[in-house]
């Protein structure tokens, strides 16, 4: 286990949902490069799991874009194989995994942000790889409805301030990263 180092954040670390999708899920060297990816870009990894979906988890999370043009095939798409998902934190965490999403349409990241996710690795726009929280309150619902063991408050209150000031270590085995001696959160 190495240490993270001083995070050198000046204002509270930010959490936020991402989720590997099954299309990237599906082949082992996409998920350890995206995994790495997220290490690389200075996220603490707070918690993960693999999950796979029943249509109706499916249809709940996605219920607000029911009636779109894209809802059946997001929600068959979604509950086709393994995902997995992430509480991520870093300062801007919601508005940095975006920026390294890329755009949801993978054409356009292709050609306007080639260096982000989707465009490296995202098939369609419905298979683009990734999904992440769009907002403060987006994110808590989701991380709710993904963890709903995981009580955010909490983890600001009593974790948050020994994790910004980089009293962290990532746990290679667990692959989520821990405060010293201790197990998983």
């Amino acid at each position: 286990m190495g240490s993270l180092g001083p995070l050198g954040c000046a204002k509270a670390l930010q959490l936020t949902l991402a989720v590997i999708k099954p299309d990237a899920v599906a082949h082992p060297l996409i998920m350890k490069a995206l995994h790495q990816k997220i290490l690389e870009h200075k996220f603490i990894i707070v918690k993960s799991k693999d999950l796979v979906w029943q249509r109706q988890d499916s249809e709940r999370f996605y219920a607000e874009h029911e009636g779109r043009f894209f809802y059946q095939r997001l929600v068959e798409f979604m509950a086709s194989g393994p995902m997995r998902a992430y509480i991520l934190a870093r300062e801007d965490a919601i508005s940095y995994w975006r920026k390294l999403m890329g755009p949801t349409k993978v054409y356009r990241a292709r050609y306007t942000s080639p260096n982000t996710i989707r465009a490296q690795f995202g098939l369609t726009d419905t298979r683009n790889t990734t999904h992440g929280s769009d907002s403060v309150e987006s994110a808590q619902r989701e991380i709710t409805f993904f963890f709903p063991e995981f009580h955010a408050q909490e983890w600001m209150e009593r974790l948050e301030p020994s994790f910004r000031a980089g009293q962290v270590e990532y746990n290679q085995q667990q692959q989520i990263h821990t405060l010293p001696g201790q197990s998983r959160p």
